[in-house]
């Protein structure tokens, strides 16, 4: 009975653990890749609102129609994060606007060729809209590398940071 309780324990654990994880389609924004250190630059953000009014009416045979628009919008200016990276930096764009600095530096590969030969490159996507799958300060990276979909690549990335939505501009 103490068997069963302990694997019991075990599955519970399993599925809340692989609850917790929150996977998301977002957009790449930015890309940086440098096997040596680098200062990481945020790219700039636009964020905008618009409000359009149309007001028609008709008269007999004839429709009129006038309308007014307005646009506001805010910029955050790229800039330099307090850190340095080495290997492949990303910025995503998260549904709700809000953007992830995402890193991965080299990862261990065996190939018998010592310490300094025993790394490979991280797999960085050439596409812009991957799924991501958050799990603490882990996002695993995923894309189809495939016409028909059925084949995809995928990599884990360490969140170095989760950046603010641009402030909306006041009406």
């Amino acid at each position: 009975m103490d068997g069963f309780a302990v694997s019991v324990g075990t599955v519970s654990l399993l599925c809340a653990t692989l609850a917790s994880a929150q996977r998301l389609s977002v957009k790449i924004i930015d890309r940086q890749d440098n096997e040596t250190d680098y200062s990481y630059v945020v790219p700039s953000s636009f964020s905008s609102q618009s409000r359009s009014n149309l007001n028609c009416s008709d008269s007999g045979d004839s429709v009129g129609c006038n309308g007014t628009s307005t646009t506001n919008g805010s910029i955050t200016p790229a800039h330099q994060v307090s850190y340095h990276v080495r290997g492949a930096t990303i910025t995503l764009l998260l549904p709700d606007g809000r953007g992830a600095i995402v890193n991965c530096d080299s990862k261990f590969a065996e190939r018998f060729a010592g310490p300094a030969g025993n790394h490979r490159s991280c797999r960085i996507p050439l596409v812009e809209d991957v799924q991501a799958e958050f799990h603490g300060d882990k996002a695993k990276l995923e894309w189809n590398v495939s016409l028909d979909g059925k084949k995809l690549q995928s990599e884990t990335y360490k969140v170095l940071a989760i950046l603010d939505r641009p402030i909306p501009a006041k009406n």
